[in-house]
């Protein structure tokens, strides 16, 4: 039978009277001390403005809460059983008009009690005793569920003194067992909020202070350590909200359901307190060890000791001699994760954010979803890699978010005196770019891989290996990732989540050093010099930066698709397994890129095929690729979305002021707006192609479409008519654009031409089903979108000319065969064979020469190789024709 609920029920804390909370003639306020009424004396006052009024209330919780009271009864939930969060949450909650705990299971609060209630309490409990000849019990009497059921807010604790005494000697009730009995005997839901006081978000240690030892941990201080702090830094503690459960849904579990109710509330319990464990490692992180401590614990671990072992014994070395090599790889790679130094990481980071950037957009939506899944483990951080500033900014966003820093995989050429240091305090573990020649050390580092998820700590890595020097994302690099997938099936986790991460910048620090790179250049070296003279940086300001979040992948959930276990697969089809994985990975990184008035001015510009380019005309162009993106759900900067015109005139002036374009004297009439002329410094080409390639990827397919429309040479066509180019032309340059591996062709070309019916570029044929008519406008649109391909073209076009002037032995045997294909591309430029700058970048001509040689494409003395080579000829020849010049 079903409790009937008081009228009262339902009511939040702001919409009581003082009487409901203040009158103890009420029917069903006995004078318990358990119950506490709003405090109004003089000296509750004093300690909530002394104590309570500054420390932070997490927004989402306080929302969540309010939510709740409406539709259930709210009971917060304390891990452990302290009178002063008791009266804190009631001071404070009641303070922002939330539901304020006013009933404390197992709390006696007299010392905050009216003095006529007290005096109430004492006759009450003395009457009770001489009549019944014991002392009054809120359990028995119902007192707790009267309440409750007349929507007050209560609190009750999960770990206090007496809690194992009542366990094992059945003396008293249990909350839990009381609240389950409740639950079971009403319909409305009772909500569980866990909260937790967060004094400090320093993590745990494994060693203990004299502090500590006398006054508390941080994490549950002692009355002396919990005043000082209130007392002294009140702004830097905070009150968090684990995930609410629902009593009602929660019992109807299949884990609860077959359970008796006493097991039930053992397994609520322990339920609680883990879900509130989970949510402080998920803003502290794990226990912290020393460095010493973890690189004891991999060169101990049994594994490890059997991989020493079996080295001395292949290579005839003395045991002690291949533990030292062990200790010395270990102590080259480990991190010195350090809180210190991350807080002074912090105060540099925003001096210098606020001298060089005019701000951070971070997706505070994704952010949370990262949050809730960091409470399920550790995560593996996958973000793109433009700039240096890469390592910093996703600890700066996650320090600032009440997230723990991640273990950041760092080449070694980083670990340079002071910067390797300081980075090592901040996280960075080092490795080498190849492991050839030291076969014990990529097991030594796989062990320390496997150390630190073990250990809980959040891991970050760059799929792509180094640093784009283009613009756009690199080709996966699976070394890393196979060593993450090799700890994930050793140590039979349920599962590792991977949370791909777009980092973008309007414009790049490093933009001067790549184009010199590509163009052939030599790169700098990370030391001391190139450091100090960084500072000159500080001086110009570089737009904004841009953090996007894309939902988690699961490990298992990729790997379960197959039906042979990953383990099982042979060498070949791993890799296979693993590159799809990390195209997955990048195509999500891709998947939220912002599109910026840079990358759409930049390819304007460059796609146009005149020498000049008038101003209305630049912003017509512009428009149309604007409203592709639109159609397609691009993310775009808000300068894009407020004003897109305000937006391409700062942009060219700033290319103006960088003298990569030239402005000359409208020639328009008189009293008619201003229509100047904007030509390209022919050398500058390189620096707006770098910009143009920072949107490319979204470009790509429209890319693709229109080419293989401009390719059929009719003004009429069907889809299907289209799928042979496009799918080639996709295959072609696979290793430019990185799409999804699960995408499919047929799809993608019928999103594309819904997008260029939308902007009239394509009209559907009235009468014959799949049928496509070119508009007059269209065909001019189709060259507008076919020219980012242009100068990939010619990139390729200058390899097959290498391939077929350089024709003894194969190409990739040839030394400095890459530098050889550069001076090839110059001279080819030079004789306007080939007519776009940028056309000669060098990871243009690697990627052409990694696609051809996966064609069979190496040695062109061998006739089998000449008829590839013939092909790709026939077909570069044959897109160049169709393209604009």
């Amino acid at each position: 039978m079903a409790y009937n609920r008081h009228p009262l029920q339902g009511k939040t804390a702001a919409d009581k009277t003082p009487q409901d909370d203040m009158n103890p003639a009420d029917s069903d306020i006995a004078p318990f001390f358990c119950y506490l009424p709003a405090c109004r004396g003089l000296l509750a006052r004093l300690i909530s403005i002394l104590l309570f009024n500054r420390p932070k209330i997490d927004a989402q919780l306080q929302q969540t809460v309010r939510e709740l009271s409406h539709s259930g009864i709210v009971v917060y939930v304390s891990k452990y059983r302290s009178k002063f969060e008791y009266f804190f949450y009631h001071c404070r909650y009641r303070k922002e008009g939330l539901p304020y705990p006013v009933l404390g299971f197992d709390y006696s609060t007299y010392f905050w009690q009216p003095l006529k209630r007290v005096f109430d309490g004492f006759v009450f409990n003395v009457s009770h005793l001489l009549k019944y000849f014991s002392w009054p019990d809120p359990y028995q009497q119902h007192f707790y569920r009267n309440r409750l059921l007349a929507g007050d807010a209560a609190m009750v604790s999960l770990i206090e003194e007496k809690q194992s005494y009542r366990q094992l000697a059945k003396s008293g009730t249990d909350p839990m067992d009381y609240l389950i009995e409740i639950q079971k005997t009403i319909d409305t839901p009772i909500y569980l909020v866990p909260q937790l006081i967060l004094y400090d978000r320093d993590p745990q240690t494994t060693w203990l202070t004299l502090t500590d030892v006398i006054f508390g941990t941080r994490e549950k201080p002692g009355r002396l350590r919990r005043l000082w702090m209130m007392l002294k830094r009140p702004g830097k503690i905070w009150i968090e909200g684990a995930e609410i459960v629902n009593l009602k849904d929660f019992l109807q579990t299949r884990e609860a359901t077959s359970l008796n109710q006493k097991s039930q509330a053992i397994y609520l319990r322990r339920f609680l307190i883990d879900r509130i464990n989970r949510h402080r490692q998920s803003i502290t992180g794990p226990v912290l060890k020393t460095r010493t401590e973890i690189m004891q614990g991999v060169l101990t671990h049994p594994e490890t000791q059997r991989i020493i072992s079996e080295y001395a014994a292949e290579h005839k070395v003395p045991i002690y001699k291949a533990q030292k090599e062990a200790a010395d790889f270990l102590d080259e790679i480990a991190a010195n994760y350090n809180l210190k130094i991350i807080k002074i990481f912090d105060i540099c980071l925003r001096w210098i954010f606020r001298a060089m950037f005019d701000g951070m957009v971070v997706d505070q939506q994704g952010l949370d979803r990262i949050r809730q899944a960091s409470k399920t483990g550790p995560l593996v951080l996958v973000p793109c890699h433009k700039s240096h500033l890469d390592y910093l900014i996703l600890s700066f966003v996650f320090f600032h978010n009440n997230l723990p820093c991640p273990h950041i995989a760092a080449g070694k050429n980083l670990s340079f005196w002071p910067i390797g240091p300081l980075f090592r305090g901040g996280g960075a573990f080092f490795l080498r770019r190849t492991f050839k020649g030291e076969p014990l050390y990529p097991k030594i580092f796989s062990a320390y891989i496997n150390k630190l998820l073990t250990e809980g700590f959040h891991m970050e890595f760059f799929i792509e290996g180094g640093r784009s020097r283009t613009g756009k994302l690199l080709p996966p690099k699976i070394g890393f990732l196979s060593l993450l997938v090799d700890a994930y099936m050793k140590n039979n986790w349920d599962d590792m989540l991977f949370v791909p991460i777009f980092i973008g910048y309007d414009r790049v620090l490093e933009e001067k050093a790549y184009i010199h790179e590509m163009e052939g250049g030599k790169k700098s070296p990370e030391n001391l010099i190139n450091i100090v003279k960084a500072r000159k940086f500080l001086k110009k300001k570089y737009g904004k930066i841009y953090i996007n979040f894309h939902e988690p992948f699961s490990l298992k959930q990729h790997f379960s698709q197959s039906s042979t276990p990953f383990f099982k697969l042979d060498r070949e089809t791993r890799g296979q397994k693993l590159h799809s994985f990390g195209e997955k990975i990048i195509s999500a990184i891709n998947s939220q890129a912002v599109i910026t008035p840079h990358a759409v001015v930049a390819a304007t510009l460059l796609n146009c095929s005149q020498k000049r380019i008038y101003y209305r005309q630049l912003l017509e162009h512009a428009e149309t690729y604007m409203k592709y993106l639109t159609t397609r759900g691009v993310r775009l900067t808000d300068t894009l979305y407020i004003d897109n015109q305000g937006a391409f005139d700062t942009v060219l002036d700033t290319f103006i002021s960088n003298k990569y374009i030239e402005r000359s004297a409208s020639t328009n009439p008189a009293g008619t707006p201003p229509n100047p002329i904007f030509k390209i410094h022919e050398n500058k080409r390189p620096n707006l192609e770098y910009y143009k390639n920072n949107g490319v990827i979204f470009f790509a397919p429209a890319a693709f479409t229109a080419l293989s429309i401009l390719a059929l040479d009719a003004f009429q066509f069907t889809a299907e008519d289209l799928y042979p180019h496009y799918g080639f032309l996709k295959d072609f340059f696979a290793l430019e654009f990185i799409f999804d591996p699960e995408e499919d062709v047929e799809a993608s070309v019928r999103k594309n031409i819904k997008a260029f019916i939308d902007d009239a570029v394509l009209t559907p044929h009235p009468a014959l089903p799949e049928t496509y008519n070119v508009t007059s406008a269209g065909f001019r649109k189709l060259n507008l979108f076919a020219g980012f391909l242009t100068a990939y073209f010619e990139s390729y076009w200058v390899v097959l000319n290498f391939y077929m002037r350089y024709t003894r032995g194969p190409i990739l045997e040839r030394r400095n065969y890459t530098k050889k294909i550069q001076a090839l591309g110059s001279r080819m430029y030079r004789r306007n064979e080939i007519l776009r700058k940028e056309a000669l970048f060098k990871i243009n001509y690697k990627n052409a020469v990694a696609f051809f040689t996966s064609q069979g494409l190496n040695n062109p003395e061998n006739p089998e190789d000449q008829e590839v080579l013939d092909f790709y000829t026939q077909k570069i020849q044959f897109y160049r024709r169709c393209l604009p010049n």
